[in-house]
């Protein structure tokens, strides 16, 4: 019954010789949304299954028995087909048992399993194994029943005398409706061009992609559908109704054919589409459409409503529209100091010197009553500060807290207590001369460096040459082995180094022993021509009327002051 009903549905198409390039299509059928098609010639599975694919198919699969009376429609189009063709059942590498591998004995299709409700074999192995590779051909001229095609077992890299293509659309297109009833019905003929390569008149249903050309009206149309529709329709990218005995000219609902020129019309309650032929009802104004934020529907009176608004918004005039509530107009205000409105609200805020806590405004407290800055504290910004010195006075690197004494001159005046004027300090690097003025001390005068020297106020650096241990470094000293013999010396700008005392070796013959009494002698009298050149300079202060206080501040660094003490004999020397 299935088949008489497909040979009354399905027609053989006509069709038309592809490009040479391909295969040759000999016919073609198509059902609902799958098409199949023929190509005759004699070709190997592998360069069968690659050809349909170039089509965008796969070789054929047959799962039931409407696929196999369509391969017989195919074959009845054709006698001259050979009786073997390909279709899309392989079976892999190895050896498998026929009877426990159900009804496709471990054949797969093309598409990767092996679902099937339909099976027609030529020949029963009655167990033996089958060994693949092997692929399958369908035959009408050994049958086991009439009109039904068997499955034979052949060798893939055998040639068959064709093979069979199957195709699948997401939707189909029926032939074009033609006016019955028009003058032209019979005089409209129409070919049609499918994706696949079938070419013709007599089809009964055509896939997504397939091209309709009217000749007679020169009109070409698309077989076009949604996406995710189900079912096509003729279309074309031109807006705009075509002849109206064709398709309803393209239109959705009613296509106007007194006009000189076709056009399409809806009904009253739709309107035309920007394609000129679908139609669509205006859409039905809901009742937040017509309120700005809400709206309530009046269940008592249907078809009224009311409008609402968010809180911090009124309604406006027109009673649809919601305007701003000014919160900082209300009475009694809502901040305690500055409140600013917003958009649906507001905000507090504090006056300057306030600082907003949880909700309320705490004045600032002054950040400098709990510095100890030695001098003066400075405020930054209402939560920071910093200390500053009195003139001559830098914050100290190590504490910001502290003050020093600072110079970047080669001479600054002394800082002397009010209450005894004789009791005075330098900076670091400078000493006490006459007149209360600090003077910066030279050290590259006093033979700090044993290379090249640079002085600055209140301090000085070496450079070290490149016969020294760090050459091309920059330091207060060169020599890596000198220790410094005090380490708070407070007396210069820089460390004064003191050299081990050197080691005599024995190897030299000309060096004899000298006695102990000598070195003894010669350090007594270094050391009391070093006190009588002191007590000369305290005695020639005293005279002046003038302390020197600084002799105390300087002895803290006995090494440094030998140095600067010599300045100071050789400046005593002078006026003498």
């Amino acid at each position: 019954m299935l088949g008489v009903f497909l040979l009354g549905v399905l027609a053989p198409a006509g069709l038309g010789l592809p490009a040479p390039a391909e295969p040759q299509l000999s016919s073609s059928q198509c059902v609902e949304h799958e098409c199949f098609a023929l190509f005759p010639g004699p070709v190997t599975f592998l360069a069968a299954n690659q050809a349909c694919e170039r089509l965008r198919g796969h070789l054929m699969t047959v799962r039931s028995s409407v696929a196999a009376d369509v391969i017989s429609l195919l074959l009845s189009d054709d006698d001259s087909i050979g009786p073997r063709l390909w279709i899309g059942l392989q079976l892999p590498q190895g050896c498998g048992d026929p009877e426990q591998l159900g009804p496709l004995r471990g054949f797969h299709w093309v598409t990767g399993d092996n679902r099937t409700s339909y099976s027609r074999w030529a020949l029963d192995h009655d167990g033996v194994p089958l060994c693949g590779p092997l692929c399958v051909t369908v035959s009408a001229m050994v049958a086991s029943a009439p009109g039904e095609p068997v499955w034979e077992e052949q060798q893939c890299n055998q040639e068959a005398d064709g093979f069979l293509c199957e195709f699948h659309f997401p939707a189909s297109c029926r032939p074009l409706a033609v006016d019955p009833s028009a003058a032209v019905a019979v005089h409209v003929p129409s070919t049609y061009s499918t994706p696949f390569g079938a070419h013709g008149r007599d089809f009964q249903a055509l896939p997504v992609g397939t091209s309709a050309v009217v000749e007679n009206l020169g009109l070409e149309l698309m077989c076009t559908a949604p996406p995710a529709a189900a079912e096509a329709r003729w279309s074309r990218e031109a807006p705009g109704a075509w002849d109206c005995n064709v398709e309803n000219g393209g239109c959705e609902h009613a296509c106007n054919r007194s006009a000189v020129t076709p056009s399409c019309l809806c009904p009253g309650d739709a309107a035309l589409q920007e394609d000129g032929r679908s139609c669509a009802a205006p859409m039905v104004q809901s009742c937040n459409d017509l309120c700005e934020h809400f709206c309530v529907n009046n269940s008592d009176v249907p078809g009224s409503y009311m409008c609402m608004c968010e809180t911090g918004y009124q309604l406006a005039a027109d009673q649809h529209r919601c305007e701003d509530v000014d919160d900082c107009m209300l009475v009694p205000n809502l901040c305690l100091q500055r409140c600013v409105n917003t958009k649906g609200g507001f905000e507090c805020h504090c006056y300057p010197g306030y600082e907003l806590v949880d909700g309320e405004c705490v004045e600032l407290v002054d950040p400098c009553f709990s510095a100890n800055c030695e001098y003066q504290c400075q405020l930054v910004s209402p939560t920071e500060y910093r200390c500053i010195c009195a003139e001559g006075f830098a914050p100290s690197p190590q504490d910001s807290h502290r003050c020093l004494m600072f110079c970047n001159e080669t001479a600054c005046p002394a800082d002397c207590d009010p209450n005894s004027p004789d009791t005075c300090r330098c900076p670091e690097g400078y000493i006490l001369d006459e007149g209360f003025m600090c003077m910066d001390i030279d050290e590259c005068d006093n033979g700090y460096c044993s290379h090249e020297c640079r002085n600055f106020p209140g301090s000085y650096e070496c450079i070290c040459g490149p016969d020294s241990a760090l050459a091309g470094q920059v330091g207060t000293d060169c020599d890596p082995i000198k220790v410094s013999t005090s380490d708070d010396d407070e007396g210069g700008s820089g460390e004064l180094p003191v050299s081990p005392t050197p080691v005599s070796t024995s190897s030299s013959p000309t060096a004899g022993p000298v006695h102990s009494g000598v070195l003894i002698g010669i350090s007594i009298a270094s050391l009391s021509l070093v006190v009588a050149l002191l007590a000369l300079l305290c005695h020639q202060r005293k005279k002046q009327g003038t302390a020197r206080p600084e002799l105390e501040y300087k002895c803290g660094s006995p090494a440094k002051e030998v140095v600067l003490q010599q300045v100071r004999t050789d400046r005593t020397l002078q006026k003498l």
